[in-house]
Order: C-alpha cells, then structure tokens, then sequence
C-alpha cells in the first residue's frame, strides 16, 4: 500500500470504531437496563470475553459448515467474523485506541520480522502458521 492508501485505511479503521461505539452507545449497551443510567466504565475484560466468544461461534459455524441462522444467505464463519469486528471496534472506540494506526505499525513491524519469512518457517522451531 501506498502512503495515502495506509492513511486511508488508518482514518476508516478509527471512523469504524468510533462509528461503532457511537451506535451501541445509541442502542442502549452503555446503559443500565435496570436503572436507565449510563454506566460510568465498562468490564473490558467481560468485553474482551465476547470478542472470544463471538471467535468461538466462529470456529464452530467453520466446522460444521453452518449457514448463518440470522443470516442465512451467508456462511455463519462470515457473520460471527463481522460480530468479532464489531466487539473490537467498540471496545476500541470506548477506550479511544488509535487501532487504525496500532494495526498499520504492527503490519510493517510483521513485514520486517525474521521469524516471519518464509525461509526462517521452514528451520527447525520455525513458526508453521
């Protein structure tokens, strides 16, 4: 990618977080149901908990070769993959992360790892995946 192609993906990846966080704050999930408060925090370890899960029913939609049952002209290992974007977008935009710009740097630090070639893969102890 090209520098303006890198800041364009950096500026979308945060607008997605903020966009998200911003529509389930809208939709009630920063909001206690009982009350009708806003919560003051978050558990982000619950939140980091959900995005596991949502990776899970991932994994099980893949296995069994499942159709979503939401959306079922789409492949449930697509769906519960856009369910892990959405977990991590929100979560990004509630801790205000800059991920665009986390995910940019940790791509061209992969780029430049030795234990990311594929020659280096191939040594004994080498990373297979």
């Amino acid at each position: 990618m090209n520098k303006d192609q890198i800041l364009i993906a950096e500026v979308a990846l945060n607008m997605l977080s903020t966009n998200i966080y911003a529509s389930n704050v809208r939709a009630g999930w920063y909001t206690n149901p009982l009350t009708k408060r806003r919560l003051k925090e978050r558990n982000v370890m619950e939140m980091l908990c959900l995005i596991h899960s949502e990776v899970s029913e991932a994994a099980e939609g893949y296995r069994k070769d499942l159709m979503d049952d939401k959306l079922p002209h789409r492949k449930m290992l697509e769906v519960e993959l856009a369910d892990v974007l959405i977990r991590i977008f929100d979560l990004a935009g509630y801790q205000e992360l800059d991920l665009g710009g986390a995910l940019i740097e940790k791509m061209n630090y992969n780029a430049a790892r030795s234990d990311h070639k594929l020659a280096n893969r191939a040594l004994p102890g080498g990373k297979s995946c």
